[in-house]
C-alpha cells in the first residue's frame, strides 16, 4: 500500500512562500519587540509611500498617526505578553501625507520576540462609515428641526380652541330660537373638541419620541387634574359625568407635568366616551401609598373590556376594542407609554358592562429634577 505525502518538497517550499509573501494584497510584516519593522512584504511600501529603507530605519510608531501612538503603543505591550491582536484598527500616515486606516490581526512569538502581522487596508469603509454618520448627523438634525416645529405648532394650536369651548360653555343656548342654527353650533363644538383632542394626541406622540424633554418634578395631582377638567369642560357637562375625586392619601408624585395631563385628559374622556348607553359616566379618581409605593387609581362605570380576548392587546398602538366612531386606538397607548417610560406601570381591572379600573404605579425611586 502506498503512503500519499501532503507535503510540499523542500526544493518548492520556500519558493512558493516567498510569493506568497511578495505577491499578496494585504500588508504582511514582521516586526520586533525593540517597535521596528524586521520583515515587509512590497504592499506596505506601496501603500505607505516610504521604501523599504525608510520604513526599516525608523521606529513603527513614527509612520502611525500622532492621535493613536499611545494607544497603540498599550495595546502593543499586551501583544508582548503574548496575547495576540485581532482586528485591532489604527491610522497610518503616508509619506504624502494621506492617512490610512488599517485593521490588524497580529500574533506574538515570544521566544523569538517577534510579532506577525496582516493588515488590511480599511480607508474606503472608514470613508463610506464617515460620509453615512454625517447623512444621519444631518437627517437627525432635520428630523429634530422638524419635530420641534410640529410640537410648535401643535401645542400654539392648542390655546385657540380651548378659548372656542370656553365660549361654547358660556354660550346661552336657550336664547337662540333656530333650530337649524342651534344644530350648526353643536356641530362646531363637537366638531372643535375633537380637533383639541387630535392635537393633544399629537403633542402627547412627540413628547414619547423625545424623552428628553420629560423633566420629573413634584406634581400636585388636584392641581393638575383640574387643569385636564377646565380645558375639557364643556364635554364634562354635556355627558353630565359625575367624577369623585380623592387625593388626601397622596397629594402629590415625582413625575412629569405634561405626561400626567395627557394620562388624566386620556382615560377622562376615554370613560365618557365609552360610558354604557342611556346611563351617566360615574367616574372615580384617587390616589394611594402601597408598601411604598405611590399610586394612582382611575375607574369608570362604562362599557369594559373582555380582558380574556383583549389581553395584552389593550394597550397598543390603533387596537380598537368596540366599533365607536371616535376611536382611533390611540389614547391608551400613550397612557401607557407616558407611564412606562418613566419606570412605572400599569395594570387593568375590567370586565363587560361592569366597567374599568386602571391601577398606575409610579417609579419608586424617581429623581426630582
Amino acid at each position: 500500500m502506498t503512503e500519499h505525502n501532503n507535503s510540499i518538497p523542500n526544493s518548492d517550499s520556500k519558493y512558493l512562500f516567498e510569493n506568497f509573501f511578495e505577491l499578496s494584497a494585504d500588508l504582511l510584516c514582521i516586526a520586533g519587540f525593540d517597535g521596528f519593522f524586521k520583515r515587509i512584504n512590497p504592499a506596505v511600501s506601496q501603500l505607505l509611500g516610504y521604501t523599504n529603507e525608510e520604513l526599516f530605519s525608523k521606529p513603527i510608531n513614527y509612520f502611525i498617526h500622532i492621535d493613536d501612538r499611545e494607544f497603540t503603543s498599550k495595546v502593543r505591550n499586551e501583544l508582548y505578553k503574548n496575547k495576540p491582536l485581532l482586528n485591532f484598527e489604527n491610522r497610518y500616515v503616508t509619506k504624502s501625507g494621506e492617512i490610512v486606516w488599517l485593521s490588524w490581526t497580529s500574533i506574538p512569538a515570544t521566544d523569538e520576540k517577534l510579532v506577525y502581522a496582516i493588515a488590511k487596508n480599511i480607508t474606503h469603509n472608514k470613508k463610506l462609515e464617515e460620509e453615512r454618520n454625517l447623512l444621519l448627523s444631518k437627517f437627525t438634525k432635520t428630523n429634530n428641526d422638524l419635530k420641534k416645529i410640529s410640537y410648535t405648532s401643535s401645542h400654539d394650536l392648542r390655546s385657540p380652541v380651548n378659548n372656542l369651548l370656553t365660549i361654547f360653555s358660556l354660550l346661552d343656548l336657550t336664547k337662540i330660537e333656530d333650530s337649524e342654527t342651534l344644530q350648526f353650533l353643536e356641530m362646531l363644538q363637537s366638531a372643535t373638541e375633537t380637533l383639541k383632542e387630535t392635537l393633544n394626541n399629537y403633542v402627547d406622540v412627540l413628547l414619547l419620541e423625545d424623552k428628553s424633554i420629560a423633566q420629573i418634578e413634584k406634581i400636585d395631582l388636584s392641581a393638575t387634574l383640574n387643569t385636564v377638567i377646565l380645558s375639557i369642560n364643556s364635554l364634562i357637562q354635556k355627558s353630565k359625568a359625575i367624577i369623585n375625586i380623592d387625593f388626601s392619601q397622596l397629594e402629590k408624585v415625582n413625575f412629569n407635568k405634561s405626561y400626567l395631563e395627557s394620562i388624566f385628559l386620556n382615560l377622562l374622556t376615554n370613560s365618557i366616551k365609552y360610558a354604557i348607553p342611556g346611563t351617566l359616566p360615574n367616574i372615580s379618581i384617587y390616589s394611594r401609598k402601597t408598601d411604598g409605593i405611590d399610586q394612582l387609581i382611575f375607574s369608570d362605570s362604562g362599557i369594559g373590556f373582555d380582558m380574556t380576548l383583549v389581553k395584552d392587546k389593550i394597550f397598543g398602538l390603533h387596537q380598537k376594542f368596540n366599533n365607536h366612531i371616535d376611536s382611533k386606538g390611540i389614547g391608551l397607548y400613550l397612557v401607557n407609554n407616558h407611564i412606562t417610560s418613566l419606570g412605572g406601570k400599569i395594570d387593568v381591572k375590567s370586565k363587560i358592562n361592569e366597567g374599568t379600573t386602571f391601577i398606575i404605579s409610579f417609579k419608586k425611586e424617581s429623581i426630582i429634577l
